[in-house]
């Protein structure tokens, strides 16, 4: 299999995930990451999710705990990242020299079987380059990083389009650093959860997964005269706009999620002027693709 061959000789491989495209290589092999953060242009700041093969080696690489224990075992495999105390076999350049790592098993059966060929942890941030809209479809991979990496393994559009939840364990208590398919209402099940900002996590930067071309949220007023504006689009109508992308025919926030980047993406490669966004119910689901649109936008929490 290329890919285990490319991996275990330290190279990085773009893989499907059931969240979106991730930029994989070997966890353990610092000089393996390394080659991500090239690729990716991706500052040492910002730490790696670390992919594991099994729920086994959560106890090789962290310090876990019951609470953690029970929520791998309810939502592994699946779109759930847990931030632990790291072990010291975990190198710093995944970490960016803290003394937690980010942690999750990959539902994707593709992903699952490089993983298992492979024998170890892989670190798979998003396959695009740093800050930009992450990938859904290899395609999108191919004009982010063709060129920069050796492989990319194509397995069709991801299932739930947005990247994991993560959420930051510390006793009995959960910090929910980035909302995602797993909704903090799912997580109340387990342990009170706290909106945690401030923890440096991946993805959790103020800027990120934004077009190149200018991004603000939509007030509702016709597009400003002699510009060329699109509309990523939730339930209106969009009338005098140079292209509408929506994201749910139905508002179903489910479809919506797994349409948000791919829409995204169209609308930045239309060649407009300015991309405005409608604005998502926040509840359920919406509250992550918010939470991307905000980020995508540069929009500060307050003036949602």
């Amino acid at each position: 299999m290329e890919a285990v061959r490319l991996l275990s000789s330290g190279e990085p491989v773009a893989l499907p995930t059931e969240t979106v495209y991730g930029l994989a290589a070997a966890a353990l092999d610092p000089t393996a990451c390394a080659r991500i953060f090239e690729a990716k242009e991706r500052p040492f700041n910002d730490p790696l999710i670390v992919h594991l093969p099994a729920s086994g080696w959560l106890d090789e690489l962290c310090e876990s705990s019951p609470l953690a224990w029970r929520l791998a075992e309810t939502f592994w495999p699946g779109p759930l990242t847990l931030v632990l105390p790291r072990r010291e076999v975990v190198p710093n350049i995944v970490t960016a020299h803290q003394n937690t790592v980010a942690v999750r098993m990959s539902a994707h059966p593709i992903f699952q079987n490089i993983i298992d060929a492979f024998g170890g942890p892989l670190a798979a941030p998003s396959a695009n380059r740093f800050g930009r809209i992450s990938p859904t479809q290899a395609s999108h991979v191919m004009s982010e990083l063709g060129g920069r990496i050796p492989l990319i393994v194509d397995a069709g559009p991801c299932l739930h389009g947005i990247e994991s939840t993560i959420v930051s364990v510390r006793s009995n208590r959960l910090f929910l650093c980035r909302q995602g398919p797993v909704t903090r209402e799912q997580l109340e099940r387990f342990a009170p959860v706290t909106e945690r900002r401030e923890e440096r996590t991946p993805g959790s930067l103020p800027t990120h997964y934004a077009p190149r071309t200018p991004c603000e949220f939509w007030k509702g007023d016709p597009p400003p005269a002699g510009l060329s504006v699109g509309l990523l689009a939730w339930n209106t109508r969009g009338k005098g706009f140079a292209q509408v992308e929506y994201l749910s025919d139905k508002q179903d926030l489910r479809e919506a999620a797994a349409h948000l980047y791919t829409a995204l993406r169209r609308l930045d490669e239309a060649g407009l002027d300015l991309i405005l966004v409608e604005r998502i119910p926040e509840v359920d689901l919406g509250v992550a693709i918010m939470e991307r649109l905000v980020k995508a936008t540069g929009s500060s929490q307050q003036s949602l």
